[in-house]
């Protein structure tokens, strides 16, 4: 198991940086469900990577997030997850718990923030979402942004 400094975490850095993604620039987007348990990220798989938080300052978080969609350029589109309850909130949906948190506790996923994630800026996959809560979070996406 690889030692992750505060230098060397996938996804904080350089060409694989995982990013902010605006909606509205990033064309045509058909999310998917096809998960595979090989330790890529796959659109329906939950997996960790470097988040910045949103004042885009240079700080972040090493965070669960979940893949939607592949990109052509070899990419991937993900929204993050957040154990901070988000009830009654249209930006948060509802996905319950799982084994992409420790303890247990129930998650919101953030469909008014996209991220933009390469294969090597990924941690580690967590799991598979089950395909009915992944079409709770792409309904969203879809009334949303107009993404198939």
């Amino acid at each position: 198991m690889t030692a992750f400094t505060h230098e060397n975490v996938p996804g904080r850095f350089g060409a694989t940086a995982t990013t902010e993604a605006d909606p509205r620039e990033v064309g045509r987007v058909r999310t998917e469900y096809s998960p595979a348990h090989d330790g890529d990220p796959d659109p329906g798989e939950i997996v960790w990577t470097w988040v910045p938080f949103e004042e885009n300052d240079g700080r972040g978080k090493d965070r669960p997030v979940l893949v939607v969609a592949r990109e052509a350029a070899g990419t991937f589109l993900a929204v993050q997850l957040s154990s901070k309850r988000h009830d009654g909130d249209r930006e948060w949906v509802p996905i319950g718990g799982g084994p992409w948190d420790r303890t247990g506790r129930d998650s919101w996923v953030d469909v008014d923030r996209v991220l933009r994630l390469h294969e090597e800026g990924m941690r580690r996959e967590a799991c598979a979402l089950d395909r009915g809560r992944f079409n709770l979070v792409r309904q969203r996406l879809h009334e949303r942004y107009g993404w198939t």
